[in-house]
């Protein structure tokens, strides 16, 4: 239960904020889904309760009153109007983009300090690669053996940068005197996981095309293979490719001396409609 208004930078989802919004707000009297509708000069009386049960979209102009209405100026109206886009954004490219704003915020980046480390551990494909280079017996936490090592190379000062955000979300922890994997695991609300992870495909699908380039053919195995399946043939399939990436997981613990870090990508997408789709 609420004691006082909601905070709106501790949302990502507006019609969340919505709801607990109104539900602090109906504890006192003269508030209302009629009185919300004339404050924010609107015709309909339930037009508040539509868009917080998802009936109704905002419209930018519509999300500026509503902002208005809700008693938010400032930074606080700005981000509001942001969570709406990012909410109601069609792809997960713009609301990507639209999160990554988000935590551009100054309040944002206090009431969620972990938010942009989170991001850019999914969004910068050196980041898991340094986690996974700590499983080395011989690993350096020195930034210029981690650039050097890394390949390609990146530059020191990304290094560094990767130990910092690493270690502060402890997916890397200090032993003594050296550096190891941490047993911590990025794990966000469902809005900012599906935008993580859908920039982490993105990321690790560009370094796989770079690699076509980059890395010797006998360093590497891109390949790919064009199928016609029936529903229940495709079930099938993202069975056994989901089996074979545990079966992967179960191999790499298993290594008692572990020297390079790689890559696995699976991707499996259709390339036609099936009738009536």
């Amino acid at each position: 239960m609420y004691t006082s208004t909601p905070a709106v930078f501790d949302y990502l989802d507006y019609r969340a904020f919505l709801r607990d919004y109104y539900a602090e707000k109906k504890r006192k009297r003269g508030f209302s889904f009629r009185a919300f509708s004339k404050k924010a000069g609107l015709g309909s009386p339930n037009y508040l309760k539509l868009v917080m049960d998802g009936q109704r979209n905002l419209t930018e102009p519509m999300a500026e009153r509503f902002a208005q209405a809700l008693g938010l100026s400032g930074e606080a109206a700005e981000y509001f109007v942001e969570v709406v886009r990012f909410t109601q954004a069609k792809s997960s490219r713009a609301r990507s983009d639209h999160y990554a704003r988000l935590n551009g915020f100054q309040r944002s980046r206090t009431t969620r300090p972990l938010a942009a480390a989170e991001a850019a551990y999914h969004s910068t494909w050196y980041l898991p690669a340094v986690r996974e280079l700590a499983a080395r017996p011989d690993f350096k936490a020195n930034p210029d053996w981690i650039a050097a090592t890394l390949w390609p190379a990146i530059s020191s000062a990304d290094a560094a940068h990767a130990l910092a955000l690493l270690l502060e979300l402890k997916l890397l922890v200090k032993q003594g005197r050296r550096i190891v994997q941490g047993e911590a695991v990025v794990s966000t609300g469902p809005e900012a996981r599906s935008v993580n992870i859908a920039s982490y495909h993105r990321t690790m699908l560009a370094r796989a095309a770079d690699a076509i380039d980059e890395i010797p053919a006998p360093l590497r195995d891109i390949s790919s293979i064009t199928m016609c399946l029936s529903p229940d043939g495709l079930a099938t399939l993202k069975e056994r490719i989901q089996r074979f990436r545990r079966e992967l997981l179960d191999l790499a613990t298993l290594e008692a001396s572990p020297q390079q870090v790689v890559q696995v990508n699976f991707q499996l997408f259709p390339l036609s409609r099936v009738a009536g789709q």
